[in-house]
């Protein structure tokens, strides 16, 4: 790859071993000539990186943990990659998003750990293309502000909110956070969801699903965390917080409906009757390399759909006895910051126990209403404040798991 070329944009991709950053990296391995790949980031995969940068060799990798960063330098030597500077830790990454080296951040690290580096790629004016929902849902007001001040451009990469962005009018698209869609004909967005593994299950049955089964998405190929929450369609209440901030709606102003199939990725209802929507076959790559090259169109490597085989649209609305996360996300939406802050903590906190099999996965609504019921009248101000309030119902959702998990341990005796 040409290192110097101009014509290219130069992209950061932070989160570069997850699911997002592997199909990020397979849409710009299609085009060499358009992208380049300056710097990566990972946690602790250092076989993937290691595999990544022997590709794309890009100038930086942050590494968060140290001891891994270690291990790259050395499996780097041993291939003569000297050259490949190698960091570690969080002030690493926040230095990696805003570097002038850069001018598109693919932001898609999960979960809170994401919010810093993606902020820092904001305030840096980058163009940034955002997997991260946490950062929209544990700051969203001081997230768009940040937006506003530096000028950088925000693309969605979920497919419901990238959906929602092709379906709008090229004005609106030019301003994601400050849009203003009543104005321009719009009535409301509609979000859909696949309702997950689970559709079809009972309330009862809730109670004794498995870890694997929660995270065998029926459409959708993602990290286990992700899995677990459109499990318990925690993912669409995230999505629907998040959708609020990138377009400047209220609450009341989304709508959820199930659509099984995963074909349909999200509408957009106007004023006179129409409903515009975006389809695909269910690919994140699609959605990245529409975010990669807007607004022009490139090749993501997606087969496009095939009409005369792909399955009836069916629609539903949601239980929201079966769920309830979903539920508590909109009234959290609809309470503000805090409640939306605690929430997005506590559920991290929920998930990660689950996955451990030290609770139950009806405990996971338990831990998250509890939390957001604690902390629902918290003011947040700044990020500092952000930060704290996180640790706080972080902590305090830990309690809870360490109640749940005593109590599951006793059933098992």
């Amino acid at each position: 790859m040409l290192k110097n070329d101009k014509n290219k944009r130069q992209i950061c991709i932070l989160g570069s071993t997850g699911s997002i950053g592997v199909s990020t990296l397979d849409v710009i391995r299609l085009h060499s000539d358009k992208f380049n790949v300056v710097s990566l980031s990972a946690h602790a995969s250092v076989d993937k990186v290691l595999a990544q940068c022997l590709e794309f060799q890009p100038k930086t990798v942050v590494m968060v943990s140290q001891s891994h960063a270690e291990q790259l330098i050395l499996r780097l030597a041993g291939e003569n990659l000297e050259s490949i500077e190698v960091k570690s830790g969080v002030d690493a990454l926040v230095e990696l998003a805003s570097s002038n080296q850069t001018d598109t951040v693919m932001a898609a690290i999960v979960g809170a750990a994401g919010l810093m580096p993606t902020l820092a790629a904001v305030q840096a004016g980058k163009r940034v293309l955002l997997a991260n929902k946490e950062a929209l849902v544990t700051s969203g007001a001081i997230f768009i502000e940040a937006v506003k001040q530096s000028g950088a451009q925000l693309l969605p990469i979920d497919s419901e909110h990238n959906a929602i962005f092709q379906s709008l009018p090229w004005q609106e698209q030019a301003r994601v956070g400050h849009c203003q869609l009543t104005q321009n004909g719009i009535s409301k967005i509609l979000l859909t969801g696949s309702g997950g593994p689970f559709r079809t299950k009972q309330v009862s049955e809730l109670e004794h699903v498995t870890p694997s089964q929660a995270c065998a998405h029926p459409n959708w190929d993602m990290g286990r965390k992700i899995s677990v929450d459109s499990a318990t369609m925690m993912n669409k209440g995230l999505e629907f917080i998040e959708a609020k901030w990138l377009f400047n709606v209220e609450a009341s102003d989304i709508q959820v409906i199930l659509h099984p199939q995963s074909t349909i990725h999200s509408m957009v209802q106007y004023k006179d009757g129409s409903v515009i929507a975006q389809m695909g076959n269910p690919d994140m790559r699609t959605p990245i390399a529409h975010a990669l090259a807007y607004p022009e169109r490139i090749e993501s490597g997606v087969a496009p759909l095939d009409f005369f085989n792909a399955p009836s649209f069916e629609f539903q609305s949601v239980d929201y006895e079966k769920y309830p996360n979903l539920k508590l996300a909109i009234e959290a939406c609809e309470s503000g910051q805090g409640a939306c802050t605690a929430l997005n903590a506590a559920n991290e906190v929920a998930v990660a126990a689950f996955l451990d099999e030290q609770i139950k996965f009806t405990d996971i609504y338990k831990i998250n209403e509890t939390s957001v019921m604690k902390f629902v009248s918290e003011q947040v101000c700044n990020i500092k404040e952000v930060i704290s309030l996180d640790a706080r119902a972080r902590e305090f959702a830990l309690s809870i798991v360490d109640k749940f998990s005593t109590s599951k341990l006793k059933e098992q005796n």
